[in-house]
């Protein structure tokens, strides 16, 4: 199901736009797909299942935020997200990764994020388990055992009435009353230090899909090894650990023993079904430029053949099942500045009908990335500082200057659109990160002085690519 909480098509524009600046066109459309998947599920059943997702195309230079844009959109919604390069990718036959294995891989995230929301949920209840189990390992033979059964064999009430109960009692009082203290002083922290023998486990899982599959050697290789840890039952180790790591190899351990893995799975299984999104970034290295088909293109063409039928709806085997493709959200992009989308191959280019150019970054939306997100470089910079009890103030015309310099450069050699903004910003806060500690409880203002004195190199020369770069 989708988790779009209500948000209307514009309300996931301004979540977006707390994080990207401009690409409205961009915004628009992935907002109107993620708003279409709500709308599916609100259909009867006859048509819901005919609602195909609508797949987006985006074209533009990097660091634009075609990516950008693709991860803050599955993580608004909370859906299994997974970025891809086409590059990596060959036609099958050759070596190398098919392309049936991203398919897989979200499946493994949609698979963690359940999981790791189901541990969320039953951390507070594995809190008494797990404090047992320390007190277990600080205190052995201290277990508390639960009353016996007072009806077992003949046998076993000759021996108990051999025994000298007032001694028995005594005793375990004793050790009821040394636990006892023992789990006070760890609930007040005076024994994380101790240290304890864990037996750390590692539970044998079934053998990969992926061997029947016909993943890569990766695949195989790690298949095997599941295989071989099965049929050894596991592997186990003891070792010493402070009470503070115990407690989290425990933890994990309790944990895993909580979650039913095949409600996991098949919660994972319908989330990546109906609301995954796979980003296959790239996209445009693998067309083949004017239609040719000879040498290395050959390879691009098959990679787009075997692309296309994950794209238009196909059952792919995964270890934790067979996933449908049919409403998984694909979200291509690409620069396309040596090649144009007509160079894919057509079928391709028609399972991915709406299209996007995403704008190159001007001096004013530079601006805004330095000040307005909520990620905004300069608000990190000033966090990072602040550690060290330095305390950095960023002038306007500061923020104009190194604006202008990023869009200057970006015209003069490679666009590389914001990921600029990264390089200059440590080039200029370069020296006051290195002896920040030697500044604790100063304030230190940036403007367009200080840059123009950091970046004095760039400034004076016409080439500014061989500074920047």
């Amino acid at each position: 199901m989708s988790n779009l909480n209500g948000l209307t098509p514009k309300q996931i524009v301004e979540k977006l736009d707390q994080y990207i600046i401009g690409q409205e066109k961009a915004k628009k459309a992935v907002a109107i797909a993620l708003r279409n998947r709500e709308r599916r599920f609100h259909l009867s059943e006859d048509i819901r299942d005919e609602v195909a997702p609508k797949n987006i195309l985006m074209m533009g230079p990097t660091g634009v935020g075609k990516t950008e844009i693709a991860r803050r959109l599955a993580k608004l919604v909370n859906a299994p997200f997974l970025k891809v390069e086409a590059t990596k990718y060959t036609e099958v036959g050759y070596v190398g990764r098919d392309v049936e294995s991203m398919i897989r891989d979200l499946m493994a995230v949609g698979y963690n994020n359940v999981k790791q929301e189901m541990e969320d949920q039953l951390r507070e209840q594995s809190l008494p388990k797990v404090e047992e189990k320390l007190l277990d390992l600080l205190l052995p033979g201290s277990e508390n055992k639960k009353s016996q059964k007072k009806e077992d064999s003949n046998v076993s009430d000759n021996v108990i009435q051999l025994t000298s109960p007032i001694m028995s009692e005594n005793q375990q009082d004793s050790k009821n009353e040394t636990r006892e203290k023992f789990r006070q002083m760890l609930k007040d922290g005076k024994l994380e230090d101790r240290e304890v023998e864990v037996t750390v486990k590692k539970s044998p899982r079934g053998p990969s899909m992926e061997i029947i599959a016909g993943g890569s050697m990766d695949d195989l290789q790690a298949g095997m090894q599941d295989l071989q840890n099965l049929l050894m039952g596991g592997r186990s180790k003891k070792k010493m650990v402070t009470v503070r790591e115990a407690r989290k190899i425990l933890m994990e351990e309790t944990l895993d023993s909580m979650i039913d893995t095949d409600k996991v799975t098949d919660i994972a299984k319908d989330r990546v079904e109906q609301s995954g999104i796979i980003f296959i970034d790239e996209i445009d290295k693998i067309a083949t430029k004017g239609g040719q088909s000879s040498g290395r293109d050959v390879s691009r063409e098959g990679v787009q053949r075997d692309i296309l039928p994950i794209v238009e709806g196909s059952k792919v085997n995964t270890k934790y099942g067979v996933v449908d493709t049919t409403h998984i959200l694909f979200i291509a992009a690409g620069a396309f500045s040596m090649s144009t989308p007509s160079d894919l191959i057509p079928e391709l280019q028609g399972r991915f009908p709406l299209r996007v150019e995403l704008e190159s970054l001007k001096k004013e939306e530079f601006k805004r990335i330095l000040l307005e997100p909520k990620n905004a470089l300069t608000k990190q910079y000033i966090a990072l500082l602040g550690t060290e009890g330095l305390t950095i103030e960023f002038s306007d015309d500061a923020i104009d200057r190194m604006s202008f310099l990023a869009e200057d450069v970006n015209s003069r050699s490679e666009n590389i659109g914001a990921r600029r903004l990264h390089t200059i910003m440590e080039k200029v806060t370069e020296e006051i990160s290195f002896t920040a500690d030697e500044h604790s409880g100063e304030t230190i203002v940036i403007d367009s002085d200080f840059v123009d004195k950091r970046l004095e190199g760039v400034v004076t020369d016409q080439d500014l690519s061989r500074y920047i770069l």
